[in-house]
């Protein structure tokens, strides 16, 4: 009979907590036993399990009974580590992709477990007091892995570009939603339809549904050129990339599993990788660089050339590290939500390492003075004083951040959320304005770019005289609190 590795796991600790009880190395518990030192140190590692003699030998040398020691009970000691190892998060973390197995995070564990353990019942605490879910961890893990990579996967620029030669796929920009569509219907037998989705009002936000038993693809008839091309592209990348683990929607309602994110997050690079090809987006950058002054048509010309949506075009900017040496990178991804009048960044990525602006997730008021959030406000003025409400707006800005002094070059395109009315969004790329981008970028000191001081929340700001703040600094005065106590306490303690 098969075990499995949360069994081999659990017998492992067992044997190495009442090993440790006796006092005993691996050579003292090999002389009671008569099994190997290397052996046992599998065991205790969660690599081996023993067989049913061996049991029954350790069981007799540790002095415990043979049934708890292989029962899936774990003593008070790890009991928080076995909760974690019987929950199907562990599982679902993707460990592999760091290279970590998971018998080195329960090694690390079983050497302080006390402690650890300690951490591991604050950790699930917190989950469940703020409500985090599974998804949470999941987006945290697939964003810590693209920084790891520099947001650049090799392997999937070459099968992006054998698919584009195969299939003589424009080079140059433009792709036509009706050529990707045919290829679907023609390589994969796909059934695409573009009217079901009108016959349901309330699935109107989605911009895509599959029906895997059919190979139907339901498109919203709604979306233009662009959008149309992207959700087209990204059913051939969940198909050339042969990823069967996948979410039904364009948009997740519920995740399954990290399989599900990362392989959606690879359907979608593919697209991006077919729609803007490579070597001509880097000739495209590369001019547009060398411009001396900024020039916002340009970016606009781009989107234009390559039918992109700004977010496709400024996910090919994952290019930036490998091709011009810019190293310190980040985008961002806002949602002016017009109903309630409110900002949330729904999309976060730093390449290279975690700098500022770092503020994803945080339920506070994101300073205003950020391009990407004036950029929402004013398209939102035009749209109500109905100034062309489809308009797409561009912006540049050097900001420089209050606390740290690191001046980043952003770049931000704001549009309706087509197809929802009741949502604006904007995208921003923001470069540190380092040497070798300095070098790069010619237009950096356009004077006609504005120089912004900003900060990462109204709440974490101590510039007590900006006019756009949206919301006291709480966090400032709560902690100014906290030192004015600890001053007092070491004044009342001689300490």
């Amino acid at each position: 009979m098969s075990t499995t590795q949360h069994q081999r796991i659990i017998f492992g600790l067992k044997v190495r907590q009442f090993r440790q009880e006796k006092g005993w190395n691996f050579e003292e518990l090999s002389k009671h036993t008569g099994i190997s030192i290397s052996y046992l140190n599998e065991i205790e590692k969660g690599k081996k399990y023993p067989q049913p003699a061996n049991q029954e030998r350790l069981a007799e040398a540790l002095g415990v009974d043979a049934d708890f020691l292989r029962s899936p009970e774990l003593t008070k000691q790890f009991a928080p580590l076995g909760d974690l190892l019987q929950s199907n998060f562990l599982n679902e973390l993707p460990l592999d992709l760091f290279g970590i197995e998971i018998q080195q995070v329960v090694e690390i564990i079983a050497r302080a477990p006390d402690r650890v353990n300690a951490f591991i019942s604050a950790l699930l605490e917190i989950a469940r007091n703020y409500s985090l879910r599974e998804e949470n961890f999941f987006f945290a893990a697939l964003r810590a892995y693209q920084e790891l990579r520099n947001n650049y996967f090799e392997e999937i620029e070459s099968v992006a570009d054998s698919f584009v030669q195969q299939h003589k796929l424009p080079e140059n920009g433009g792709v036509p939603a009706s050529l990707l569509a045919e290829l679907l219907e023609m390589e994969f037998h796909y059934l695409i339809d573009t009217e079901k989705l009108a016959q349901h009002p309330e699935l109107q936000s989605l911009r895509s549904v599959y029906n895997p038993g059919k190979k139907k693809l339901l498109l919203n008839n709604r979306l233009n050129e662009s959008q149309r091309a992207f959700q087209l592209a990204k059913e051939l990348g969940f198909n050339v990339l042969e990823l069967k683990e996948r979410p039904l929607t364009s948009s997740f309602l519920r995740i399954k599993s990290f399989e599900e994110t990362l392989n959606n997050y690879k359907a979608a690079y593919f697209a991006v990788a077919i729609l803007i090809n490579r070597q001509a987006f880097v000739r495209d950058i590369g001019l547009f660089f060398q411009q001396d002054t900024w020039n916002s048509q340009t970016l606009l010309d781009l989107m234009h050339k390559y039918q992109a949506s700004p977010e496709v075009l400024f996910q090919r900017f994952n290019l930036l590290t490998k091709d011009f040496k810019l190293e310190k990178v980040f985008f961002l991804r806002f949602i002016h939500d017009l109903d309630r009048d409110g900002f949330d960044m729904d999309k976060e990525l730093h390449l290279n390492r975690r700098h500022q602006p770092h503020a994803s997730g945080l339920n506070e008021h994101y300073c205003r003075r950020w391009l990407s959030i004036t950029m929402l406000q004013e398209l939102q003025k035009q749209q109500q004083q109905s100034q062309n409400p489809g308009q797409m707006l561009t912006g540049i800005q050097r900001a420089s951040f209050l606390d740290t002094g690191e001046e980043y070059l952003c770049i931000a395109v704001a549009k309706p959320g087509y197809p929802s009315v009741a949502r604006n969004v904007s995208v921003t790329l923001g470069v540190l304005l380092d040497a070798q981008a300095k070098r790069t970028i010619h237009f950096w000191d356009d004077p006609a770019i504005p120089n912004v001081t900003v900060n990462v929340t109204c709440q974490r700001c101590n510039l007590m005289s900006c006019a756009e703040r949206a919301a006291p600094p709480t966090a400032i005065l709560k902690r100014e609190e906290r030192q004015r106590m600890q001053a007092l306490l070491e004044k009342l303690t001689g300490k």
